[in-house]
């Protein structure tokens, strides 16, 4: 995806919600990164220091309509920070405009359509692009994040679970079905 010589092309879909501005924080640290789009659906379309005053100055891109035939070419990767059940929508035209995907919804999590109405309470409709979803957690499994063309991108608690739980379940010093994990903010 990437030389030495060029930078990582990536658009943010969602570009003004929270999960956004801290994406758009890191990204705009990154040396190999390069933003080249924040879409939104919002109308009409404002600049992005208008919507987080913490770029003014910094990072002063108008946002554009999601438009995935329009980022053909121009992009890399998409981000994806849009609500759950929206992300399953655009995630086959993002593909077929030759970008990979990052989604930071919940529609790319589980494997099974079963699971997914279960716990989100609605009918997903990419079956074909949600079979190969990798989960984004890289110290679980980079290999797959490395090859596949939709990731979905896991939140703070199950990171934070899965990464303590993990090499105990590896050597089997835990049962499986005895774990339980609360989690709260606050």
């Amino acid at each position: 995806m990437m030389t030495a010589m060029n930078k990582i092309k990536v658009a943010i879909i969602g570009a003004t919600a929270y999960t956004s501005r801290e994406a758009i924080r890191w990204l705009l640290r990154h040396p190999q990164i390069e933003l080249v789009a924040l879409c939104s659906r919002r109308d009409p379309q404002p600049r992005i220091d208008e919507v987080f005053p913490e770029f003014a100055g910094v990072l002063e891109m108008r946002c554009e309509p999601i438009d995935p035939d329009a980022l053909r070419g121009r992009g890399d990767v998409a981000m994806l920070c849009l609500p759950n059940g929206v992300t399953m929508e655009i995630v086959p035209k993002l593909l077929a405009a030759g970008l990979r995907v990052i989604d930071f919804s919940e529609d790319s999590l589980l494997k099974a359509p079963a699971h997914y109405h279960q716990w989100y309470h609605t009918v997903h409709t990419d079956l074909e692009h949600l079979e190969h979803a990798a989960y984004g957690l890289p110290e679980l499994f980079r290999k797959k994040i490395h090859e596949a063309r939709l990731v979905a991108n896991p939140g703070c608690y199950p990171t934070s679970a899965a990464l303590g739980i993990a090499p105990l379940l590896k050597a089997e010093l835990i049962d499986p079905h005895e774990i339980i994990v609360d989690a709260a903010t606050g």
